[in-house]
C-alpha cells in the first residue's frame, strides 16, 4: 500500500437530499481514498476540521459499474464511502454550514 497522508485520505463530501439530512444528528458522508481503512478515516477528519471528535466510521466499497460504447465494454473506477458520526459535543463540519 502507498504511503497516505491524511490529506489524501478524504477525497470530496457526498452532497445528496439523504447525506444532508442526516447532518442533523451528525453522520456525515465522504468520498476517501479506496485503499484506506477506518482508522486512517478517522484521524484524517479529526486532524482536517478542528474541534471535531468521531464516534465512529462506517465504510462501503463500490464497485465500478460496467459501461459500452458500441461492440466495447468497460468498467468504471471504483469507489468507497465513509459514514462518519460524530460524538455530542464535538463541533459540526464548517464545511456543510451554507449548505
Amino acid at each position: 500500500m502507498a504511503d497516505i497522508k491524511y490529506y489524501d485520505v478524504i477525497l470530496k463530501p457526498v452532497i445528496t437530499e439523504k447525506s444532508m439530512a442526516g447532518m442533523g444528528e451528525k453522520k456525515y458522508t465522504f468520498l476517501v481514498h479506496t485503499e484506506v481503512n477506518k482508522i486512517q478515516i478517522k484521524e484524517a477528519v479529526e486532524k482536517m476540521f478542528d474541534g471535531v471528535k468521531v464516534k465512529r466510521v462506517n465504510t462501503l466499497n463500490i464497485d465500478g459499474k460496467t459501461k459500452r460504447r458500441g461492440m466495447t465494454s468497460g468498467k468504471t473506477a471504483k469507489t468507497k464511502k465513509a459514514y462518519v458520526w460524530l460524538t455530542e459535543d464535538s463541533k459540526d463540519i464548517e464545511i456543510f454550514a451554507g449548505l
